[in-house]
C-alpha cells in the first residue's frame, strides 16, 4: 500500500475515523498496532513474519541486556540483535548481490563459475526498520536506555506504518514518550497534518512523476552517447526527482502520524541550500545521516583518533552509506563520493576556514553552488542502472558526448525550470521551516493553495509510481 493510491485514503480515512471513536488510550494503540500490520501485509502477508521476528528479538534481548552485569555478557546479547537483524538485511538484501560481486572477481581471476543467483523478494521497507529497530538494543547497550515496559508500545514503534517502509528512521526514544502518554490531535494539528499529506503528494504524483521522471528514465535508460544538454537536463531532472520523491515521502508521513496524534522528526531541511557538504548531510536524509553518525561512525572512533583515522571512518561510513542504499556498486561509488568530498572539506576547512571572506554573501552563494554541482555529478552514479550508463552521463555532462538529442525541447525546459525554482525556494527559506513559511500567508491563501494542488493531484494520481526509496 502507497501513500499515493486510492487504497491508501480510504485506508486512512477508517484509521482515522476509528481512531477518534476509540476512548481509551491503549485500545487506540492495539488499533493503530493492527492498521500498521494490515497496512505492511497489503504488500505481501508472509513478511510481517520478519516484522514479528525482528520485534521479540529485541524486546526481549533489550530486557536480558539489562539485567546482565558483565560488559561480555552485554556484548554478546548485543551481537544476538544485531546478527538477527543485520543478518536478515544481508540476506535478502545482499546475498544476490554477493554472488554476482564474487562470480565477477573469479572471472577477473580467470575462474569461470556459474553459481545461480538467488531468486529473492526484498521485503519492503527492510533497511529503515531494521535501523529503527537495531537504535533500541544499541542504546540499551551504551546505557543510554532503559528496557521499554509494554510490549505493545515496543511493537508500535517498529510498526507504525506512516514512516514504516521509507523513514523517517524514528529513535526508540523519541517514539517512547509519545507511547506512554496519551496522544490526540486536537484540530490545529489534524489541519497541518493532513496539509503536509496534501503538500508530499502534489511533490511526489506531479512534480516527481509527471514532471521530471519523464526526462529521467529517457536518458537513464538510453545506451549509447549523450549529448551535453540531455545529460544536465536528465540529471539536474532527477537531482529534482529524487528530493521531490523522498521529500515528498516524508511529508506525507510526518503529515499522517501528525493527523494521529504522534511527532516524528523532520528527515529534509532544505538540502540543496547546503554550504559544503557537512551541510548537505545535515539537512539530506537527517534521520539516517545522524544515525549513521551516531551509531557507526561514532563507533568507529568518529574524530577523537588521529586525523589519519578520522578520514578513514569518514570514509567507511558513507561507503557503507552507500551500500545501505542499495546492492550495487554504483551506489558503493556514490557513497564513496560523498565521503571523498567531506574528507576533502575537511580539510580545506583546516586550512582557510578561518577566511572572514567565507562568511560573505557572494561567497556563501558560490559554495552553495559549487556544493550543488558536486552532489550533482554523485546522483549520476545514484540513478544509473550500471557504470556504462553512468559514464555515457558524466561524458555527455563533460561536452565530450556527441550532439544527437534525445530529450524534446520541453522535456529539457521543465526540468531546467522547476530546478530553478526549486533551489530559490531552497535558498530563500535555509534557515527558516516550512511550517514558519506557511504561518506568513493569509489562511484564505492557504486554502487556495491547497484547493489547487488538490486538484493537481487528482488530474495526475493515474500517471504516478510506487516511491523511489521504497527499493530500499
Amino acid at each position: 500500500m502507497i501513500f499515493n493510491s486510492l487504497v491508501f485514503v480510504v485506508f486512512f480515512a477508517v484509521v482515522l475515523i476509528v481512531n477518534s471513536l476509540l476512548r481509551q488510550w491503549g485500545a487506540r494503540k492495539i488499533w493503530l498496532l493492527l492498521a500498521s500490520y494490515f497496512f505492511y501485509a497489503a504488500w505481501n502477508p508472509p513478511f510481517v513474519v520478519l516484522l514479528w521476528l525482528s520485534t521479540v528479538v529485541d524486546w526481549f534481548v533489550g530486557k536480558a541486556m539489562a539485567k546482565a552485569e558483565d560488559k561480555k555478557r552485554k556484548r554478546g546479547l548485543l551481537f544476538i540483535s544485531l546478527g538477527v537483524n543485520l543478518g536478515l538485511l544481508a540476506y535478502f538484501k545482499y546475498a544476490g548481490f554477493i554472488v554476482a560481486s564474487a562470480q565477477t572477481l573469479l572471472g577477473f581471476g580467470g575462474i569461470a563459475v556459474e553459481w545461480g543467483l538467488p531468486d529473492i523478494i526484498l521485503p519492503m521497507g527492510i533497511s529503515f526498520y531494521t535501523f529503527q529497530t537495531l537504535s533500541y538494543t544499541i542504546d540499551i547497550y551504551r546505557g543510554n536506555g532503559t528496557p521499554w515496559k509494554s510490549p505493545l508500545d515496543f511493537a508500535l514503534f517498529v510498526t507504525f506504518f506512516p514512516q514504516l517502509v521509507a523513514g523517517p528512521i524514528v529513535r526508540a526514544s523519541d517514539f517512547r514518550s509519545q507511547c506512554e502518554e496519551e496522544r490526540r490531535p486536537d484540530r490545529k494539528k489534524l489541519g497541518w497534518g493532513l496539509s503536509l499529506l496534501t503538500i508530499g503528494l502534489f511533490e511526489k504524483v506531479v512534480l516527481a512523476d509527471k514532471f521530471m521522471a519523464p526526462s529521467v528514465d529517457a536518458v537513464y535508460f538510453h545506451e549509447g552517447g549523450l549529448s551535453l544538454a540531455d545529460s544536465w537536463a536528465s540529471t539536474l531532472a532527477f537531482s529534482s526527482q529524487i528530493y521531490f520523491d523522498f521529500a515528498g515521502y516524508s511529508l506525507c508521513a510526518i503529515g499522517a502520524a501528525m493527523c494521529l496524534g504522534f511527532s516524528i522528526p523532520d528527515n529534509f531541511r532544505f538540502p540543496y541550500a547546503a554550504i559544503g557538504f557537512s551541510d548537505f548531510w545535515r539537512r539530506w536524509h537527517i534521520s539516517l545521516s545522524s544515525w549513521l553518525r551516531d551509531y557507526l561512525y561514532i563507533s568507529l572512533g568518529g574524530n577523537r583518533c588521529s586525523a589519519v583515522r578520522t578520514q578513514f571512518n569518514l570514509a567507511a561510513t558513507m561507503l557503507l552509506g552507500g551500500l545501505w542504499h542499495g546492492a550495487a556498486w554504483t551506489f558503493v561509488v556514490w557513497g564513496g563520493l560523498h565521503g571523498f568530498y567531506l574528507i576533502l572539506e575537511r580539510q580545506l576547512k583546516n586550512r582557510f576556514g578561518g577566511g572572514l571572506w567565507l562568511k560573505t554573501l557572494w561567497a556563501r552563494l558560490l559554495l552553495a553552488w559549487g556544493t550543488y554541482l558536486l552532489v550533482l555529478f554523485t546522483w549520476v552514479f545514484f540513478r544509473a542502472p550500471n557504470f556504462k550508463v553512468a559514464w555515457a552521463v558524466i561524458v555527455g555532462m563533460l561536452g565530450f558526448g556527441g550532439d544527437s538529442s534525445i530529450l524534446s525541447t520541453q522535456q529539457i525546459v521543465i526540468p531546467l525550470a522547476v530546478s530553478g525554482l526549486l533551489l530559490a525556494k531552497h535558498w530563500l527559506l535555509r534557515d527558516s521551516s516550512l511550517e514558519s513559511a506557511a504561518s506568513r500567508l493569509h489562511w484564505a491563501l492557504r486554502g487556495l493553495i491547497m484547493g489547487v494542488l488538490l486538484v493537481a493531484i487528482i488530474q495526475f494520481a493515474g500517471d504516478s509510481r510506487a516511491f523511489i526509496y521504497f527499493q530500499f
